[in-house]
């Protein structure tokens, strides 16, 4: 009874039950490539930004373990444009027993003139997104304990923006790939791209790394005039079928 109570006064809140209005941020970059998971050999991007990389544009701007961010929207704010490219990359993927192996033994060494191989990458161009997020502290952070206060979202919040103001970053944010320079800043008025209205399909919502590898989570996309709604839980486990991340570790089948 608590339990159905306390959901129904955070519904009655507004705002999807949240305390407090979604962080906006805006990000743009000339390239992008949000590679979809199932495409093993070739780079091919979603249509637009995946929360998991709006995710990772936020934490490379302002981030700590005490709290998570929860991106709630995604508003497109220019015209999805296709460019596609090739590049010089390598066939396998380092592992960290590999990694281990190599700084045991001196005289073994890793010879990218062997290992290389051309591939073909689909990317997008001229991009720039309006993301909506929320800031969730940990209940550890917020009781407090070991010297430190107890933490609130409030802290996180007014820090994120105060970065985002000055245009501070612990690491510099990126597009799918690290070449792929993400710009940021405080929200304009650029209007959404509304002429897009599309069922995506699944898309990746975010990636949970265990002790086993990557765990994919996923959500049924879809853009309504230039925005895409972001459930804040993703499909359960047993509603997308996809290769588990022992495969995608495996690099000695090609």
């Amino acid at each position: 009874m608590g339990s159905t109570t306390a959901t129904a006064r955070r519904l009655a809140r507004g705002n999807g039950g949240w305390a407090f209005p979604d962080l906006v941020v805006e990000a743009w970059g000339d390239l992008a490539c949000f590679t979809r998971p199932e495409l093993k050999s070739e780079r091919v991007s979603y249509p637009l930004i995946t929360p998991s990389a709006a995710d990772g544009v936020l934490r490379a701007v302002f981030w700590k373990p005490e709290f998570r961010y929860v991106i709630r929207r995604i508003e497109v704010l220019s015209p999805v444009r296709w460019m596609r490219v090739r590049r010089n990359e390598v066939c396998s993927v380092t592992t960290a027993s590999q990694v281990a192996s190599l700084q045991q033994d001196r005289h073994r060494h890793y010879d990218v003139e062997v290992d290389r191989d051309q591939r073909s990458t689909t990317a997008l161009r001229d991009v720039r997104y309006r993301i909506h997020a929320q800031v969730v502290v940990s209940p550890k952070a917020r009781a407090g304990g070991g010297g430190f206060p107890p933490a609130s979202e409030e802290k996180y919040r007014e820090q994120l923006r105060r970065r985002v103001e000055r245009g501070a970053c612990f690491s510099q944010p990126f597009f799918g790939c690290r070449e792929f320079t993400a710009h940021f800043g405080p929200s304009s008025s650029l209007p959404a791209h509304t002429d897009w209205t599309d069922e995506l399909g699944v898309m990746l919502h975010s990636i949970e790394y265990t002790p086993a590898g990557e765990r994919y989570r996923w959500f049924r996309a879809s853009v309504t005039e230039g925005v895409m709604h972001v459930p804040e839980q993703p499909l359960p486990d047993d509603a997308v079928a996809t290769p588990g991340a022992p495969w995608r570790a495996d690099t000695a089948g090609g």
